[in-house]
């Protein structure tokens, strides 16, 4: 009972509100962020301000999608998902990456209509300059909050949310440059930049699809030859194969064959099994389940 109550685990509920947390402080302080950039933006007439803007509004939609996808994902397992719900919060970086393709239209298409008309009307105070930074320290200051919450709670809306707001503060940097061409007389680098921004909101999305599509087609989570040379250190394991990982960072699950000596009693066998499995969730805190097959070491692999 003792090493039970030691390698006992959290509960999933404290890491989903956990990670609630983190989505209700990035939402509020990217909505003070795209306030700032959009609706200076159009006061100064800055297409790539206002691009800015409507990125960071796209950040802002997605905290509210995450928040939305963790409710759902910290449901209880039942008959109808009995491996539970945490792939929800997969499903909604997905929808996270359709907004970044909706953003990048809209900043796209803004921008062109500018290049095409060649109607720049971007005008550049000292101020433009205080907005853009102030709003720059904000996104990364997120970004390296979100992202080492995101490797602690193993999220992966926080993950790719992190990304996010990272490649919102890169275009900060872009904007800042193509005010300071604006101002040297170069009114085409407003929109050019405000292209560039597109560019990095493809990229973007392209990242959160990759890791979404790695968690729903069942990506192998841990290394097979890692996990093998692991458990075959536990004693009375003669060897260990057909290792099976899946499910998302946060939340994997484990299955495996562990061959043990022919003589060895079932009720051994068992108490065998239960210390591969305590001891696997203990290398690796990720593992919320572990499937140990047992088979008499003879020489074959069933």
């Amino acid at each position: 009972m003792a090493k039970t109550a030691m390698l006992a685990k959290p509960p999933v509920s404290d890491r989903m509100r956990s990670i609630k947390r983190v989505l209700w402080v990035i939402l509020f302080l990217n909505l003070g962020v795209a306030a700032a950039k959009y609706f200076y933006g159009m006061a100064t007439g800055s297409a790539a301000m206002q691009a800015d803007g409507i990125h960071s509004v796209f950040d802002s939609a997605g905290n509210v999608i995450g928040l939305i996808g963790i409710a759902l994902a910290s449901r209880p397992a039942d008959e109808s998902h009995p491996y539970g719900h945490a792939k929800f919060e997969t499903y909604a970086s997905l929808a996270i990456g359709i907004l970044l393709l909706l953003a990048a239209f809209e900043v796209g298409s803004s921008a062109a209509g500018k290049l095409i008309s060649q109607n720049y009307t971007a005008e550049v105070t000292p101020f433009s300059f205080i907005v853009m930074i102030a709003t720059l320290c904000v996104n990364l200051g997120v970004t390296f909050y979100e992202r080492r919450r995101g490797k602690e709670l193993r999220s992966e809306v926080l993950s790719a949310d992190a990304s996010h707001t990272l490649s919102d503060a890169l275009v900060s940097i872009g904007v800042i440059v193509g005010l300071v061409f604006v101002s040297f007389g170069f009114p085409a680098a407003d929109p050019i930049v405000a292209l560039i921004v597109t560019v990095a909101i493809l990229a973007t999305a392209y990242d959160v699809f990759k890791h979404a599509f790695a968690t729903l087609s069942d990506h192998a989570r841990i290394p097979d030859e890692e996990l093998n040379a692991f458990v075959m250190g536990i004693p009375g394991v003669k060897e260990a194969h057909r290792i099976r990982t899946r499910g998302t960072e946060g939340e994997v699950y484990v299955d495996l064959h562990v061959c043990v000596d022919e003589d060895m009693t079932v009720g051994a066998a068992h108490d065998l099994s239960e210390q591969v499995e305590d001891a696997i969730k203990l290398k690796y805190p990720q593992v919320i389940e572990v499937l140990v097959h047992i088979e008499p070491d003879d020489g074959h692999e069933d």
